[in-house]
């Protein structure tokens, strides 16, 4: 995926807030070599941070007649606007070791047995993993195929077919579960009494049984 940037030449934070009134976003780009500050522009800057292979794949990014390979390292959003505030870049290679997250793509679930047959839950407990690999060889994405799953079965890391030359970095967790079958909760059918009130008695006046005077 390619996008452009363009050099920055004013910082600082009155800097960056006239910059973004003029729908520009400020940002960096470091390693291998100097860092550089770049601006970009911010609606294709918004709706590319909308799709999946910015965030997970290798870049190409022109600057200044030139493009560079670069990975999306950081950005930040306005606490509750739809803007963005600041990215950041980091330059790499072919044989740049990087660590970065990647998608799951969960496929075959619905053909599994655990679905079509048990018509069980299954729970993706994890969306993404954090792996480790030579920028060329970064996967946009990891398929998970369910399409053996049962019921009451769990997927683990150690299940998955991950691309070759990458590790998945699990922080000391030994085999963490990525994907959990449960049986799916009968719905329980509440059959509500019909509530009957009864009518309070209609309240009459006596009648005085008054005998007639006679004339």
């Amino acid at each position: 995926m390619k996008f452009v940037a363009y050099e920055r030449t004013l910082q600082g934070t009155g800097a960056s807030r006239r910059l973004r009134n003029t729908q520009k976003v400020p940002g960096i780009v470091y390693g291998a070599g100097e860092p550089a500050k770049i601006e970009l522009d911010h609606n294709a800057l918004f709706f590319a941070l909308k799709k999946e292979t910015f965030h997970s794949t290798v870049l190409e990014m022109e600057l200044a007649g030139k493009t560079e390979q670069v990975i999306l390292r950081d950005y930040q959003m306005h606490a509750f606007k739809p803007v963005v505030l600041h990215i950041d870049f980091q330059r790499v290679d072919a044989t740049t070791k990087i660590t970065k997250k990647v998608p799951l793509h969960f496929i075959n679930e619905e053909n599994s047995p655990a679905v079509k047959t048990d018509k069980a839950l299954v729970n993706h407990v994890v969306t993404e993993l954090l792996v480790q690999c030579l920028a060329a060889q970064l996967p946009e994405f990891i398929d998970v195929d369910l399409g053996e799953l049962t019921k009451g079965q769990s997927l683990h890391v150690d299940d998955i077919k991950l691309p070759p030359g990458t590790k998945v970095v699990t922080h000391g967790k030994k085999n963490p579960v990525i994907v959990s079958v449960s049986a799916q909760a009968a719905e329980e059918e509440v059959v509500a009494a019909p509530v009957v009130v009864a009518a309070a008695p209609e309240k009459t006046k006596a009648k005085k049984t008054e005998k007639q005077n006679k004339k």
